[in-house]
């Protein structure tokens, strides 16, 4: 039986990850969290967790080298999926040094705990498709040699992760895998990225928390969507079928709109009726990545891999997570 690590499996894409591993393989994961991690998107999985039913929780921080070390000494993976980051690039520009720190430092430290510990695991390193930045119309759609022009102290610290990666594969031959993932959303979604909070604005409409207005960014940057659960199967594809040691991947949906379509979609999708928009200033980067469209060529071509989960039925589904969390009489920030 093949044992796996995740950090960051309370996140979204980690919790899914574990999900679709219980769900299609005989594998043991290990989840690294902080000691502070909420467990809301792994609650389903807690009862197996004291089981010991093939999930493990194991406390550790990118920013503490020996959290680390104990983690994979106990957990001693054949494969890795390096998800935990300070992923918000809004709050990144409150924060800049945090997240370059936990992003590139805390990506270094793991790998280097690795290294002297001499595991050889498949590794995936998880960059971000915000390391494109600002793309000029005549590069897209962006394939995986398009010049890096990041436009948030995030996406900076997502370049660095992605050299980190791809320099230790190539100096030290770590079985490393990176991947560019653009937009890739559903259940679970943070509420500081568009969509989610646009979501869960309307279920606090719906069960008349709030009133009938939603607060809104910047509604004109384009962005090219997939569904959490295809991109937790991309993740595994890639590190299973055939990999290659310092490969690198722009991986995303296909379905291309504007935010302001996304807004529409999950309001026409709503119980109420006119609801108005209000353009927040707090909402708005000093700079965006406006164009996001990716060439997946690459890694099509490799694994076989498509978007097999529809843009509305992601939209739907992310309505109605947000339906169940508000139903429960909770309130939430209007963020």
């Amino acid at each position: 039986m093949y044992r796996c690590f995740i950090t960051g499996i309370t996140g979204m894409v980690g919790s899914h990850l574990a999900d679709y591993l219980l769900e299609n393989t005989d594998w043991e994961i290990w989840g690294m969290l902080r000691w502070r991690s909420p467990l809301d998107n792994i609650e389903h999985l807690l009862g197996k967790v004291n089981d010991r039913d093939r999930i493990h929780l194991v406390y550790a921080d990118l920013n503490d080298q020996t959290s680390l070390r104990n983690a994979l000494i106990r957990s001693k993976p054949d494969y890795v999926f390096h998800l935990a980051a300070q992923s918000y690039p809004r709050t990144s520009f409150d924060s800049p040094i945090d997240t370059y720190n936990t992003n590139i430092l805390g990506t270094a430290r793991l790998l280097e705990e690795i290294r002297s510990q001499d595991l050889d695991p498949w590794v995936h390193v998880c960059a971000s498709s915000e390391v494109f930045g600002r793309v000029s119309e005549d590069k897209l759609p962006i394939d995986e040699e398009c010049s890096f022009h990041p436009a948030s102290p995030y996406a900076i610290s997502k370049v660095g992760t992605d050299l980190v990666g791809r320099f230790h594969a190539e100096a030290y031959n770590q079985k490393i895998i990176t991947t560019r993932m653009f937009t890739h959303t559903g259940p679970r979604r943070g509420d500081v990225f568009a969509e989610s909070t646009f979501a869960k604005q309307i279920a606090m409409i719906e069960e008349g928390q709030i009133e009938p207005e939603i607060k809104v960014g910047n509604l004109d940057s384009l962005r090219t969507y997939s569904d959490v659960r295809d991109a937790v199967r991309a993740y595994h594809m890639m590190l299973t079928v055939e990999p290659e040691i310092g490969s690198y991947y722009n991986i995303g949906g296909s379905h291309v709109c504007k935010i302001s379509d996304v807004l529409n979609t999950l309001l026409d999708k709503s119980t109420k009726k006119n609801i108005s928009i209000q353009i927040d200033p707090e909402r708005i980067r000093p700079i965006d990545a406006d164009l996001q469209i990716p060439d997946t060529t690459k890694f099509t071509k490799k694994t076989g891999w498509e978007p097999e989960i529809s843009f509305d039925q992601t939209m739907t589904d992310l309505l109605d997570y947000w339906r169940e969390k508000v139903s429960k009489g909770k309130m939430y920030l209007t963020r």
